[in-house]
């Protein structure tokens, strides 16, 4: 990825804006920013949070160069001394993260900024940024994964990809999400994602014929063989090639990948054949503008694939290539007691949850299951109690009471006063807490149709204390 100095890669109003808490005396002034998202895409019944590594990356290493103090003051626009704050900028906020990996719900806090007003209102961009595009991505792959039902997915999306960027911190997004690997080579370099690959069919134009292609491709690579059968005929002559090679260099590894045509019918046909020839042993991969749906119909079809190759359609995230999510003051500090805020909208999915606060999973003690995600404000206790009612913000009439249960907060401090406290994971174990997480939920939240709503209650004092200030806020 490109290293140059990233802190102008921002809205400019996040500037203006920094000014001008400068100039008003209020730049320091301690603030609560939180980001949260307002609808699952896609419509599922959840998302993953991911991007929080770059996060911690970008505000570590946030600080402006002379050029970029140059160009600002040649926007004639910022005052000197702002411009010399800039020149001597140290990140100082503390943030609270959801981590990496988890299933979060719409209204969830799932990033909380903690600081000077000035500081939390510019690196707005950058973490919505970081943290929409991945958590888009991985929710996707995820979503992909699990119709694979088992079948291992690879990542093939790096040369559709919206730029350098988008390409490698989509692969890993997607690895996140669950894929096993990824064509993008800088992966594996980077994170130590797998990166993966057959051959081109400029591979196998190039030689004299296929035959000739797909030998010399086995000689080269016996322990990855896996041969494009596609090109020309993938039943008259891919698959007859591919039998003779594999029975006269008897590669260990032996595969054969389709790109086209209909893959159902195709690896049903190709199927019979190898295992005709005696080769039962030998895996089918599949490509060509896959997702989630395709790969489901084909498998309810009876399509015979051991893996999936998916490109444009996971890195871009086609079907709904926008991830919502939003960062809005919750609080100001006066006085050392923290005071509310909150936006009031005609449109009632943007009313905002007011003041600083946790958010709590419930799981039930004897099957290991979600059973309601809770928010409530920071100095509230933990949920707990054998009767515990829990009810719906917006339809409050809908009331549960819940026992047995054990409340996790999912927020984990990630910066205190700037500096990174929190234990970073390996992408490995990232991925498989997603896995293991993912393992909570009931089968009704992981539909690709009409899942269940998944509840995000309130507490009883946040409630309450939103009711006040809407009301409060509406007082002719």
């Amino acid at each position: 990825m490109d290293t140059k100095n990233i802190a102008l890669l921002t809205d400019f109003y996040e500037l203006t804006m920094a000014n001008g808490y400068f100039e008003s005396g209020v730049a320091n002034d301690i603030a609560y920013f939180d980001l949260f998202f307002r609808r699952v895409p896609d419509n599922g019944g959840f998302a993953i949070m991911a991007g929080l590594e770059q996060v911690i990356d970008y505000l570590e290493n946030l600080s402006f160069s002379e050029d970029d103090i140059a160009f600002l003051r040649a926007k004639d626009g910022f005052s000197e001394a702002f411009l010399e704050y800039l020149r001597n900028f140290r990140f100082s906020c503390d943030i609270w993260a959801v981590p990496e990996g988890t299933p979060v719900f719409p209204g969830e806090p799932i990033l909380t900024v903690r600081g000077p007003l000035m500081q939390a209102q510019f690196i707005e961009t950058m973490l919505l940024l970081l943290i929409n595009h991945q958590s888009l991505i991985a929710t996707k792959a995820n979503r992909i994964v699990r119709a694979a039902d088992g079948r291992g997915v690879m990542e093939f999306g790096t040369r559709r990809a919206h730029g350098i960027a988008a390409a490698e911190l989509g692969a890993r997004a997607a690895y996140i999400g669950g894929c096993m690997g990824t064509a993008c080579t800088v992966c594996e370099k980077d994170y130590g994602i797998k990166a993966l690959g057959t051959m081109a069919h400029s591979w196998v134009q190039v030689f004299p014929g296929e035959y000739e292609a797909f030998r010399k491709y086995a000689e080269l690579y016996p322990e990855n063989c896996t041969l494009l059968v596609d090109t020309y005929n993938v039943l008259k002559s891919g698959i007859p090639n591919a039998i003779r090679v594999f029975r006269e260099l008897d590669p260990p590894s032996k595969a054969i990948r389709i790109d086209s045509g209909d893959i159902t019918y195709l690896t049903k046909r190709a199927r019979k054949m190898l295992d005709e020839a005696g080769f039962a042993d030998c895996k089918i991969v599949v490509s060509n503008s896959l997702d989630e749906w395709l790969i489901r119909d084909v498998l309810l079809q009876g399509a015979c694939i051991d893996s999936f190759g998916v490109g444009e359609r996971l890195i871009t995230a086609k079907s709904e290539p926008v991830f919502g999510g939003v960062y809005k003051l919750a609080a100001i500090e006066e006085d050392g007691a923290i005071a509310p805020k909150m936006k009031i909208s005609e449109n009632v999915e943007k009313i905002t949850n007011p003041g600083f606060k946790c958010v709590y999973r419930l799981f039930d003690k004897t099957t290991g299951r979600v059973m309601a995600d809770v928010i409530t404000l920071d100095h509230e206790a933990a949920p707990a109690g054998d009767d515990y009612v829990i009810f719906d913000p917006a339809f409050t009439w809908k009331r549960k009471k819940l026992s047995n249960f054990t409340a996790v907060n999912l927020r984990k401090k990630i910066f205190d006063k700037g500096v990174c406290v929190y234990d970073r994971p390996s992408i490995d174990e990232i991925q498989a807490y997603c896995a293991g997480q993912i393992a909570t939920l009931w089968d009704e939240l992981l539909r690709f149709e009409n899942p269940q709503n998944y509840y995000v209650d309130l507490s009883d004092e946040l409630w309450r204390l939103r009711i006040e200030l809407i009301e409060n806020y509406n007082v002719d």
